[in-house]
Parts: C-alpha cells; structure tokens; sequence
C-alpha cells in the first residue's frame, strides 16, 4: 500500500476527521468541524494545514525534517511521503494540527491564505543532490 493511501485509511478512522473533497479542487481531503485539515494531493504529497501559529511553534523541529516542505506566509505545510516513518510524522501533525484549529486565533497573526500550497511547491525526492 502506497504510503499516502495508508495514511488517508489510518485518518478516515479519527473521529474528529470528516472526509471530503479538497477545497482547492486537487484530491481527497479531510476536515475538522471548522477546517479542511489535511490534502492528498498525489500518491506521496500531502498538504497539512497547521496554523502560522503552529508553524512558528515548531519551526526549527519541521525545517529540519526532509520530508516537511515549509512555504513562506501559508498556513500549510507539505509532507512528502516516502515511507512509514514520513506517514508516522504525518499523524503526529495532524494531531497538532486539530489541537491549533480548536485554539482561538492569536492576536499578531495575519488571517491565513486561502486555499492550501498545491501549486506553489515543488517538492524534490530526496535522493536529488544539489551543488550549492
């Protein structure tokens, strides 16, 4: 099994997730009583919708990870899934992330950003070296 295709069986369990079709028009999704939280966009890409404020809360932790793709002002992040561990990360991130949707907005972040990141990133596969 393909390891977005585990990972949307392994949501659709959740009792806070509703699934739906992806506001953006691009593949399943899944949502929380107030939000779209989570986009399978393709077998391995995943957009999750974290919150500024989560993003900023676990900022170093997610630049980090190769399987995390940060976009400067958007309130998602995308997760490219390679394997079990990527799919394990995404589940932890999606309970951050319907825990910042139950939070009340804080006061210095802007309004998010419509729609997700599809389209806006090119994630690369990890094998892909660059001379820099």
């Amino acid at each position: 099994m393909k390891p977005a295709q585990r990972a949307m069986e392994l949501l659709r369990t959740w009792p806070d997730l509703t699934a739906c079709k992806a506001g953006c028009g691009t593949g399943p999704a899944l949502r929380s009583a107030r939000e779209e939280i989570v986009h399978f966009h393709s077998e391995r890409d995943v957009d999750l919708h974290l919150t500024r404020r989560a993003i900023q809360r676990f900022h170093y932790d997610l630049n980090a990870s190769t399987a995390i793709q940060l976009t400067p002002g958007s309130s998602w992040v995308t997760v490219h899934l390679d394997c079990a561990t990527d799919v394990d990360l995404l589940l932890s991130l999606v309970s951050v992330a319907l825990k910042a949707h139950q939070a009340p907005p804080h006061p210095s972040c802007a309004p998010t950003t419509a729609g997700c990141n599809f389209h806006r990133v090119t994630v690369l596969p990890r094998d892909v070296v660059t001379d820099h």
